[in-house]
């Protein structure tokens, strides 16, 4: 195994600043045509969780539209903010022989961890509206589900594994001298840990995209630019209070409004 010395990271790091590999740009921007093409037909509002869940089609048919739809959402969002490491994987790897394949494998290592993590939101999805029919209370109090999740997502910012994860996503050439191998397999091992450090520190914010839906292009733009910035700017983790409070306090609100409007307060 060839691991490149941390000068040698810093050096490709800066000289293929736009070193990106085009599929991998290309990903992005279909991606996002794609959101922007579902908002504009109307197909968003058919692969929303609620819209797949309740009075839709068969769980068979719904849990693939799902994913296809959350790939689509994990290519928009998350590739963006893990370019830095994207671009120096591909200076480091340039060199070995089927370098496409190594870049393969690590985009799939990558995919199939954020895979797993949609999938589980999607159960875990599925619970939550099987309690919600079951029960009176919980369907008279459905409201509370959105506030919570925004509030959830405000706290989580203010956690010791938020920051761990985040130290990682935010070090990408420490990163490379510690996991970096070559090869397909090496790839493949390298995204599915990059992945697991980035589901760690954004996974909270995801469920916020997943709750307004998987094709809402307000909050894939907002998000997007916050990830962005939280992982690759130099004080971007600085920003990472002031989210929790700006999400606490929208999620409060949420909250406080939904109980107003459903009478809760009276």
């Amino acid at each position: 195994m060839e691991v490149p010395t941390a000068p040698r990271l810093a050096a490709l790091g800066s000289a293929r600043l736009g070193g990106v590999p085009l599929v991998v740009l290309g990903a992005i921007a279909v991606a996002w045509l794609a959101a922007i093409s579902a908002q504009a037909t109307g197909a968003a509002s058919l692969l929303h969780h609620d819209a797949l869940i309740d009075d839709g089609p068969p769980l068979w048919v719904a849990l693939p539209a799902f994913m296809v739809a959350w790939q689509v959402m994990t290519a928009a969002m998350m590739l963006p903010s893990s370019l830095p490491l994207v671009r120096l994987f591909a200076a480091a790897s340039a060199g070995q022989p089927h370098a496409p394949r190594a870049m393969a494998g690590f985009l799939g290592g990558y995919a199939l961890v954020w895979s797993a993590f949609g999938a589980l939101a999607f159960t875990f999805d599925l619970g939550v509206h099987a309690a919600v029919h079951a029960s009176a209370w919980l369907h008279e109090h459905d409201w509370l589900l959105g506030g919570s999740v925004l509030a959830l997502a405000g706290a989580f910012q203010f956690t010791k594994l938020k920051d761990a994860c985040l130290d990682k996503c935010r070090h990408p050439a420490a990163f490379m001298l510690r996991f970096y191998e070559r090869g397909t397999a090496g790839g493949l091992r390298l995204g599915a840990r990059h992945g697991v450090f980035c589901v760690g520190c954004c996974w909270a914010l995801m469920l916020v995209m997943f709750a307004a839906g998987v094709a809402s292009l307000l909050w894939m733009a907002l998000l997007t630019a916050l990830m962005v910035h939280e992982k690759t700017r130099p004080h971007g983790a600085r920003t990472v209070p002031v989210t929790g409070v700006a999400l606490l306090g929208v999620g409060s609100t949420t909250l406080l409004y939904s109980a107003y409007a459903a009478g809760a307060l009276g």
